[in-house]
């Protein structure tokens, strides 16, 4: 099938809706990719694209927010801090991203597999909103290195397609004693370095495939993504206000059942694992 306009469209969105969500942007595109029949070497520059525009709308949000922390860097101990905590945060991912990036590329980029880990990060979240929640730290500005260490680390988990980065800091934050407004917020700016990192990553190994024929395709992409993306950033901090996150656990549970069902009774033709 080539890929057209609409396509662009429909992964677009579906990269700005799932990036932030504790429900896994890559295993979503994984899935829908396969269902486009565009998981080959041209899909996956795209997602770098639409990735990159997900991540803009976060910094667009946040904007008074770093514009504070980068202009408090020389004199502010806060902004000191804060920094440091994203930066602490962000190399244990960082690591062993370029330790086993490509390892787990070769034998868990695919669907079956996807679906399991939705499956279990499904479980995982149940079990954790069904612990007593003691908050230690109810701001971002409030964590110690200590804190954003074990928030980086719980990103690790993220390395295997359908866990979600947002929800392995999410979840991990609740579980370390943060609030879930600091939990959360802290998740969005750590996608900031972690992210943006591994796109221009992407982009220089993968900047021969890059072309000028498929602006269109990126524009389309591009824009759908940034949109849909600020718009759920700004939903699930209202959400998070009155909600927890156990919707979303099944959700991932219920989806991940659906695609083992249709891999097991022929009713998909899914990418054998």
């Amino acid at each position: 099938m080539d890929f057209t306009l609409l396509n662009a469209l429909i992964l677009g969105i579906v990269e700005g809706l799932t990036e932030f969500l504790p429900i896994s942007s890559t295993g979503h595109l994984i899935l829908v990719g396969d269902l486009l029949k565009f998981n080959d070497d041209r899909g996956k520059v795209f997602e770098i694209v639409i990735q990159f525009a997900a991540i803009l709308a976060v910094i667009w949000e946040f904007r008074s927010k770093i514009a504070h922390v980068v202009l408090g860097l020389k004199t502010e101990a806060s902004a000191q801090r804060f920094a440091l905590n994203l930066l602490i945060a962000f190399l244990p991912a960082a690591v062993f991203g370029l330790l086993f990036g490509k390892l787990v590329k070769a034998h868990l980029f695919q669907p079956v597999p996807v679906a399991l880990a939705f499956i279990v990060g499904g479980v995982l979240i149940l079990w954790a909103e069904k612990r007593d929640h003691v908050i230690r730290v109810e701001s971002v500005d409030d964590l110690s290195f200590g804190d954003a260490l074990k928030v980086g680390l719980a990103q690790c988990l993220a390395l295997i397609p359908g866990t979600s980065r947002s929800g392995a800091t999410i979840i991990g934050g609740l579980l370390f004693g943060l609030s879930r407004k600091a939990a959360t917020e802290f998740s969005f700016f750590l996608a900031i370095p972690t992210l943006t990192a591994a796109t221009f990553y992407e982009i220089y190994k993968e900047r021969a495939l890059f072309s000028m024929d498929d602006l269109g395709m990126f524009s389309v992409g591009f824009t759908a993504s940034f949109i849909s993306a600020f718009f759920c950033v700004r939903w699930l901090l209202r959400f998070i206000s009155t909600h927890d996150f156990t919707p979303f656990a099944w959700y991932r549970i219920a989806f991940g059942l659906i695609v083992l069902a249709t891999w097991q009774f022929g009713l998909v033709d899914w990418t054998a694992p």
